[in-house]
């Protein structure tokens, strides 16, 4: 197996410090997090907040927003290149594929290092915020 906006308010889950069990087969996480899609609006909505981080690394097919990041690849196309399961394992533990990775692990909660304060034992999304993340970022096939 090789393993290579909006302003949107970023709620944590009720218990943020319990995580929905999921399992990884293969070079990625199959089944939803949720146990339903997510939405891709949403998932937009979060990819172009800053509080997420994504748009400060990454860049896209967002010409409304300026100052998109550089740090990591360009999101255009990503919907071709990963399916939705590796796209939620690259959200849920980015490390599982690059261990020396900047990108954070979006929904771990252990074994995490440079973790603000404020969020030591909490993942820093909920399973539904994956969820339309991943929706959204299927959607990015050009």
């Amino acid at each position: 197996m090789a393993l290579i906006a909006a302003s949107v308010a970023l709620p944590m889950a009720a218990d943020a410090q319990t995580l929905v069990p999921y399992t990884i087969v293969g070079d990625g996480i199959p089944e939803s997090l949720t146990g339903t899609p997510g939405d891709a609006a949403r998932g937009r909505a979060l990819v172009l907040d800053r509080g997420t981080t994504c748009i400060l690394c990454h860049s896209g097919p967002f010409p409304e927003t300026r100052f998109q990041g550089d740090l990591a690849p360009d999101l255009a196309g990503v919907g071709n290149r990963w399916s939705t399961s590796q796209l939620r394992l690259r959200l849920v533990d980015a490390s599982q594929f690059n261990r020396e990775t900047i990108m954070p692990s979006y929904y771990r909660n252990d074994g995490l290092v440079r973790v603000g304060r404020n969020i030591v034992g909490k993942p820093i999304l909920n399973a539904g915020q994956i969820e339309d993340i991943v929706a959204y970022l299927a959607t990015l096939r050009n």
